[in-house]
């Protein structure tokens, strides 16, 4: 050995001693013993997989089943929808776009749509390419024309037509890059506009871009024979089969299917640990950065939380009708998590990502067990009422026979289940509710557990039977007024559409419900006991919807 060597040695000496240093994930049996906890006793799941990558290897560990009927187990090679993490891939075909000179990053993203096309603005900022991949291009989750035929592939029959029109009509609410809003939209069109400027479409470019480079030969939108046989159906919270879904438009917000190995050969190229011909793009991704409510910053696709030590902790997940998923990696420890499960659950899976990634981010504790208990109907009948939470939130509580029920503005209505004569419970949420009596044991108030305690004053006893309503016939041409997005709180909003000559209402993660005139401006849902007013300004214009429910009149003001 000669003394020039010499440095190279310490070099190498140094570097395996800063890799024996960093923190191991779990090891399999821990992360297993998880994955049965998860499935076996908290019932959150039919088949999870796990896959690790790190400094000493890779590993996959897996539980489950494609279905509880049917006893196929789950591998690192199962297919799974992976929903928004097709998001990053999304943003690394923006990064590479940059890198190979075809786009920048401060290119509006109307100058990849057809020259027609009207792109909302404000005060002459246009939205560009990078506030799309950090979503701050304000424009909203879902457009307002996002009305699904079917409910239970939500996507399939959105057309580039339809965002088309959306754009052309959609006025901003606030400055272009003000503030993080996550938009499906906005992830959608990049990956339209980039599949455009780059003369294919979205599933070509990603595939010839991002998977084959990778070596991702699992990794797609659509699926062969062979991969449709690895691909495992989806469940929902009560681990029920669901359809897959179907996103021809907004392809780039969720479309991929893929496996942990796969997944483990992105992470290798994000960690390094592979070399890459994207390696200069993946780079540039975390260049890019924007603050988040409350702490953390938004990359190019990628989410960065702050982590132990000083670290950073660079994630994304997702989720469709019957799949959840996890992807993130520490980049300074070089080590990385996927976690893939064939179930969508309140829950979800996230946390296991991040507690294998940091082990001081807790697991999720399992909801105490608890044992229902019969109350008599007199005693339920003291419960029943209208109970406000918030200036625009109550809960209405009714009973049917012995069976005593709850239903939150805007919600659907939820059975409760008495463990006491007092506290009631949830079976579909981790939430509880208890009753505050009287001497006579009619309730004044109540407290709904759920993420803290929330108490709610009692306004009205027995909520007023049904009115009876008749139904009108209302021009379209009227029927086209009130079309629009209508907020009634910051994350809650009622979007009405119209098909022909009848009105719908949807609000924030509720199914679309059709409304009924009784006059030309009162509508009524035949679904639930409530109605809606619009109020028009003196232009005849509206400008507002006024929700009647629980006794509660809440107004929402037009946002679009």
């Amino acid at each position: 050995m000669t003394r020039r060597s010499l440095p190279s040695l310490l070099v190498v000496l140094l570097l395996a001693s800063r890799i024996a240093a960093a923190p191991a994930v779990l090891s399999d049996a821990e992360i297993h013993k998880i994955l049965v906890d998860r499935i076996d006793a908290r019932q959150q799941g039919v088949g999870i997989v796990v896959g690790v990558i790190e400094p000493a290897g890779r590993r996959v560990i897996s539980y489950g089943n494609f279905d509880r009927k049917e006893k196929r187990a789950v591998t690192g090679d199962t297919l799974f929808e992976i929903g928004s993490v097709t998001k990053v891939f999304t943003a690394l075909l923006l990064a590479d776009a940059v890198q190979r000179g075809e786009v920048a990053l401060t290119d509006p993203v109307a100058q990849y749509l057809p020259p027609n096309t009207k792109v909302p603005e404000r005060d002459g900022k246009k939205i560009t390419l990078q506030d799309l991949a950090t979503h701050t291009s304000a424009l909203p989750r879902l457009p307002s024309n996002f009305t699904p035929k079917d409910p239970a592939n939500p996507y399939a029959d959105y057309t580039v037509a339809q965002l088309y029109e959306f754009l052309a009509g959609y006025e901003l609410p606030r400055d272009i890059g003000a503030e993080y809003e996550y938009s499906n939209l906005g992830a959608g069109l990049l990956g339209h506009a980039l599949a455009r400027r780059a003369g294919m479409d979205y599933e070509t470019l990603v595939r010839t871009r991002v998977l084959t480079p990778l070596g991702m030969k699992s990794t797609a939108i659509t699926l062969s024979d062979a991969l449709k046989k690895r691909l495992a159906p989806g469940h929902d919270a009560q681990l029920g089969r669901v359809p897959n879904w179907d996103l021809p438009t907004l392809a780039g917000a969720g479309g991929l299917r893929s496996t942990a190995n796969d997944l483990l050969h992105f992470l290798a190229a994000q960690l390094r640990i592979t070399s890459s011909p994207l390696a200069p793009a993946i780079t540039s991704m975390l260049a890019v950065r924007r603050p988040l409510p409350g702490s953390g910053q938004v990359a190019l696709g990628w989410h960065i939380a702050p982590g132990p030590e000083g670290r950073e902790i660079v994630w994304h997940n997702g989720g469709t009708a019957g799949y959840s998923s996890y992807i993130g990696f520490d980049p300074k420890n070089r080590t990385g998590i996927v976690v893939l499960a064939n179930t969508s659950t309140n829950e979800g899976i996230d946390d296991i990502g991040r507690h294998l990634l940091d082990p001081t981010a807790p697991l999720l504790q399992a909801p105490k067990t608890r044992k229902e208990i019969a109350v008599d109907p007199k005693v339920l009948d003291g419960y029943l009422g209208i109970y406000e939470l918030a200036p625009k939130f109550v809960l209405t509580v009714t009973r049917e026979g012995n069976q005593l029920f709850a239903q939150a503005t805007g919600q659907p209505r939820i059975e409760l289940f008495a463990e006491s004569n007092k506290e009631f419970f949830y079976k579909v949420v981790d939430a509880q509710i208890t009753f505050q009596t009287d001497d006579q044991g009619r309730a004044t108030s109540l407290i709904l557990h759920q993420n803290g305690d929330h108490p709610g004053k009692r306004v009205e006893s027995h909520p007023a039977a049904p009115k009876t309503r008749n139904e009108i016939a209302v021009d379209p041409t009227v029927l086209e007024r009130y079309v629009g997005r209508y907020q009634l709180a910051p994350t809650f909003i009622i979007t009405i559409t119209r098909e022909g000559n009848r009105l719908f209402a949807q609000a924030t993660g509720q199914p679309k419900f059709e409304i009924f005139a009784e006059t030309e401006r009162d509508f009524f849902l035949k679904a639930v006991n409530a109605q809606i007013t619009f109020v028009p300004d003196l232009a005849g214009r509206v400008t507002k919807a006024v929700l009647h429910q629980g006794g509660v009149d809440q107004d929402a003001k037009r946002i679009d």
